[in-house]
Order: structure tokens, then sequence, then C-alpha cells
């Protein structure tokens, strides 16, 4: 046996012969960086707002200012693909899709993994069972995988993260300073597949991302009649998870049809292979470390064998999944019982408590009441006339004639919710800026602009509400019937439906949720006149079959009402002449208005010199009206007007 000295040298000679091969590789690596490469390290708050993607909402902004449409819509929606609960992003993009030149082409997420987009592509190839499709797909995704692992792995070896440590006082020896950052750049490493699993926008990875490549292909490849491949990707999905019990069923299944002489030698991907060999290696260093060094490791991997977690982890971990999986448990049947008991609540006190708030006064002289939630047969419901005068309706009609253009809202659309009807629309700021602009007479503008703020004040008093109203979208409508395609018709002017939710008329279900305008809390029509045939307004039940209550529309008449799933409402065909209202909604959150009515407001105050100063009721007339505050606005665009009465 060799002697102790003996033993000493040579290990001394090993450690020797590993830092050379090390100073070699660090050598190289030094002569393949850039001259003038930073040495600084990009800080956390830095690091954040980039995943965030924050620069493309600045650029968004920038692009639309110097009318680079096309660069604007990118960068908005790669920001939003980020973002997808940011309210003022959505309404952009909306307010995009309507503008002239835009393509659908335009609305490109310019940092898109493009591992990720072809696995998607992949998979929806697979659900329309297109198999060969989805093979080239999803093929191509397992490439830029591959492309993508190497990158992220790379990107690991930079320098130690104190992670809260003042380098100054970190004084770990040269064998512990070499475990610490060794085991960090592991970890970063083993992090990479849930960084590729990861999507933009989503709570969390998909889950199995790689192994689950090799479950489409497998069944992809038998539909296309590739048992080969169908056989070697089963094989392969089956080193992640041996035990799976469908996929050793079709593996013998492929097998047996191609014959076992011929599948036998068919083996996993090779690169496959090695990629679970250096994981699992990996792992198990990684698990070293957490045992003696006391160092964390969160396995991303669900597919990790037992065998590699050292004993007395494992039985940490099992404790600790055992009680993660006891407390959510408990956290969620707690949280339904809660939602039980509001529910229940709910149920007895909204309709009493809708009846004992609204009935407050309407602030303005001449106004009165036609009908309340009691005589339109539900609740947060009203009818108001005398709202404004003959004279007013028909100086709004002629805007509308003047001013209006085809489909607006709509995308263009000159017939959107029927082929039997043209729709005609302007909003407020635009016809400010045409009034500017001296196209159409400035009064019949600012007469459309107080008016939307009157009913405002009239809504936000009846109502009793204990915070302001905001516009969500103002629209001023006119349906015209096309008298050639009268006959026999049978459809609606517009169908029935909710304002913030969907509604789902055959389950009796309205769902709070996008595409939805969840922000609305309250909705109006202001008439302007009642000359033409049909074009009823209709109240219903949730199976939008069950009239409760009709309201005639006739000039100075608004119907006022809450946009919740307790107010199903049409409009009946307008049969002949023109139907001419102004449609608006309200919201009681503030992040939510309207775009469009702020750049109006900003430029009554620059045309009038007006005061921000709200008069008292009985001073308020229809060409004074209190306007709001100004708010910083570096986004374009409102919302697109949806569902005009």
């Amino acid at each position: 046996p060799p002697s102790p000295a003996g033993a000493r040298q040579r290990r001394q000679l090993d450690d020797l012969r590993f830092f050379r091969r090390l100073l070699g590789r660090a050598a190289c690596l030094r002569r393949c960086l850039p001259d003038g490469v930073s040495r600084y390290q990009l800080g956390e708050e830095a690091e954040l707002e980039f995943r965030k993607r924050s620069p493309y909402n600045y650029l968004q902004v920038a692009y639309f200012k110097i009318n680079k449409l096309d660069k604007a819509v990118a960068a908005a929606h790669t920001f939003f693909v980020a973002n997808p609960d940011h309210m003022e992003m959505r309404q952009n993009l909306e307010y995009y899709q309507m503008m002239a030149g835009v393509k659908e082409s335009d609305f490109i997420d310019l940092e898109a993994k493009p591992h990720m987009q072809e696995f998607r592509l992949g998979v929806s190839y697979y659900t329309e069972e297109e198999p060969q499709a989805a093979v080239l797909h999803l093929e191509k995704a397992l490439e830029e995988y591959w492309v993508a692992d190497t990158e992220c792995r790379a990107l690991c070896e930079g320098p130690y993260d104190y992670e809260g440590y003042n380098y100054l006082e970190y004084n770990a020896d040269l064998y512990q300073s070499i475990v610490d950052h060794y085991l960090q750049v592991l970890s970063c490493k083993q992090a990479c597949a849930t960084e590729l699993a990861s999507e933009p926008g989503r709570e969390k990875p998909v889950e199995d991302f790689l192994p689950s490549h090799f479950n489409y292909l497998q069944f992809a490849y038998y539909n296309s009649g590739d048992y080969e491949k169908a056989i070697e990707c089963a094989k392969t999905y089956l080193l992640f998870f041996p035990e799976d019990e469908v996929m050793k069923q079709n593996l013998a299944y492929y097998t047996a049809v191609l014959g076992e002489h011929l599948a036998g030698p068919l083996q996993p991907r090779e690169n496959v292979q090695a990629y679970r060999r250096r994981s699992l290696l990996e792992k198990e260093l990684l698990f070293f470390g957490y045992d003696v060094f006391g160092i964390p490791f969160v396995d991303p991997d669900t597919w990790t064998p037992e065998a590699v977690i050292p004993k007395r982890l494992r039985e940490k971990q099992k404790v600790e999944r055992e009680t993660a999986a006891r407390i959510s448990e408990e956290i969620g049947n707690l949280m339904k019982e809660i939602e039980t008991l509001v529910e229940e609540k709910t149920k007895e006190s909204t309709d009493m408590s809708k009846l004992v708030r609204e009935g407050g006064p309407l602030v303005f002289d001449g106004l009165s009441i036609t009908m309340n939630s009691k005589l339109l047969n539900g609740s947060q419901r009203v009818v108001v006339d005398g709202v404004i005068s003959d004279e007013e309706c028909r100086e709004l009609q002629r805007l509308t004639n003047a001013a209006a253009s085809a489909g607006d809202g709509y995308r263009g659309k000159t017939s959107p919710h029927t082929p039997s009807e043209t729709f005609y629309g302007v909003t407020v700021y635009k016809a400010l800026k045409l009034g500017q602009e001296g196209k159409v007479p400035m009064h019949g503008a600012y007469l459309y602009y107080n008016v939307t703020e009157k009913v405002r004040r009239v809504m936000e008093s009846y109502f009793r509400l204990d915070v302001p109203l905001h516009f969500s979208y103002s629209h001023l409508v006119c349906r015209t019937a096309v008298e050639e395609k009268q006959e026999d018709r049978t459809d609606l002017s517009h169908p029935v439906h909710v304002d913030n939710c969907i509604l789902n008329a055959e389950a009796l279900e309205c769902v709070k949720e996008p595409p939805a305008y969840t922000f609305r809390d309250y909705s109006a029509i202001l008439y302007l006149n009642g000359d033409f045939e049909g074009g009823t307004f209709y109240f219903t039940e949730l199976d939008a079959k069950t009239v409760t209550a009709e309201v005639q529309p006739q000039c100075g008449r608004a119907v006022g009402f809450s946009s919740g799933s307790e107010n199903p409402h049409g409009v009946k065909a307008v049969t002949k002449g023109q139907r001419c209202a102004i449609a608006l909604w309200f919201t009681l959150d503030p992040r939510h208005s309207e775009r469009d009515r702020v750049h109006a407001d900003d430029l009554v105050r620059m045309l009038f010199n007006t005061e921000e100063t709200e008069l008292p009721p009985e001073q308020a007339t229809a060409t004074q009206a209190p306007l709001p505050g100004p708010t910083e606005v570096p986004q374009p665009g409102p919302t697109p007007g949806k569902d005009e009465l």
C-alpha cells in the first residue's frame, strides 16, 4: 500500500492538474471575450424592469409619437404579453386595432422564445389532429430548446453572487469558496429547466416541459405511420418516467406492430441520455451540498429518482411536502367556506341594498323619473325624461350626421351587429377636434361634451354612489335601417348581452373575465329621437329570452342601469328610419378612466379656459360642466366602443 506521504503528494499533483485545466479554460474564455467587456453587473432593480419588459412600455409611446405604428404595436404587444393585467396597455392595443394602417401581423412578441413558439405551434397542430405539422414544429422546438439551454447554462458561469453577504466580510477559505461558487453555478444551471419552461404573463412554468415534447411526438409519429420514431420517442420519454404505465403500453403496441427484431435495437435519443446523466450528477452534487453544507437546493424537476436524494433530505422533503399539501388543502377548504358564506350573504342583501340606495335627487331642474327599478321589474334601473331639449336633440343629430364615421369603434365595419342596419358613430374627443378644425360646428361638439357630463352627474346622484363615476367610454351613434333588407327580418339591432361580463344564456350565468369590459360599473343611454320604427330597448332575465321591461326611445329620455349580470339587455330591430343615441359607460375605478375623455378635458380647458370647479346643482346647466383634473397620459388611445344601444 502507498505511504501516507506518497498519497498526499499524489493528491497535490491531482489538484495541480485540475487547476491547470481550470486555468487553461479560463484563459481560453478570456481570449473569446470581446475587448472592453464590462465587469459591472446589472442591478436587481434594473434586471427586474427588463424581466417585466418595462422598456417596451416606453418604446410604444415613443414610436406612436413619431408615427411608426407598426413598431409601436409590436412594442405594446410585447409588453402586454408579459403584463396581461395591465389595463392601460389593453386599452392601447384595442385602440391600435381600430387604427387605419395597422395590420394583424404587427401584433408580434419581440421577446418570444423560439423554442416555446414552436412548441405551442406543435401542440396546436397536435390538438387539431395534424400529426405531420405537429412533428415538424415539435422537432424544431427541441432544436431551439437545446440552443436556449446551452445559452442559459453559459450565462450561469458569472461572478459569485454574495446573496446578502457583505463581500468584505466574506471570509471562506479556498475550498469553501470554490464549493460556494460552484454550487451556486450548478443551481443556476438546474434552474434553466424552469426558465425555459416559463412563459411571460403565466404564473407557473409548463410542467415536465422537456419530457412532454416526447409524449406529444411519440403519438404524432404513430399517427403519421412512423413506428420507428414513435418507439424512439416513447423510450426517450421513459428515461424520465420509467414507470409510466400508459407509455409502457404504447411502447409495447408499437413494438408488436413493428416487430421485436426492428424495435429492440432502437434506443432513446443520445442527446437526451447525455442531458439526463449530466442533470442527475448535478443534482447529486447539489443535494450533497444541501445535506452537508446546508446550501439550499430546490429541484426543478418532478422526474428525479428518489435514490439521488440523500435519505435525511428525502425524509425532510417528504414532511415538508406533506405539510405544504395539508396547509394548502386547509386554506382551500377555508376559502370555499368563506366564498359560500359571502355568496349566501350577498344573495340575501343585494336586492335590498340596491333598492335602498337608488332614488337620489336628479340634480338638474326639469328632469323627471318615468320608471324606476320597481316599474322596470329589476334592480338598479331607471328611466329619466327631460334630460335635454328638442333643439338640443336636433343639434346632436346634426352633429352625428356631420362628424360620425361608418363603423366607428368597430374597425370600420359599417354593419357590425346586423347587415340590415348601418352604424355610424363619433367619440367626444373626435367631435371636439373636428370642431377645433372648423369641420363641424364647435357649439354642437361642446354640447355633446357637456351633455355626457350631465348624464354622469345624474347617474351618480340618483344611484347614491359614495365615490365618483368616471367615463369608461362615450359614443354618439346612429343606426339606420337598410330599406331593401327589412323583408322577413328576424334578427335584432343588438343581441342581448351584459356590459361587464360574458353572458352564457344557456347556462344562466355571466362570466366576469376578459375580453369582457369587467371594469364597467354603470351604463346609460340618452336618446335623441323617436321618429323611427322598431329600436325598442329591453331588459331580460339571464336566459336572454324572458323580457322583464321595455323602454321606447324618445328625445331627451335616458335609461340608466348597473352594468352587471342583473341587467341583461338588447335592442329590437330598427326597421325604418334612423335611431340616434349617446351611449355611455362608467367605472368606479379611476384607473380605467377613458383615455379619450382625458384628452377631451384638456382640449376643452384649452379652448374655453374653463376652471376645474364644480358648480352648485342649481347653477349647473347643459353648457357648464365640471371637469376632472388632468392625469399623465403617456400612452395612446381609448378602448374601442362596444355594445352601443
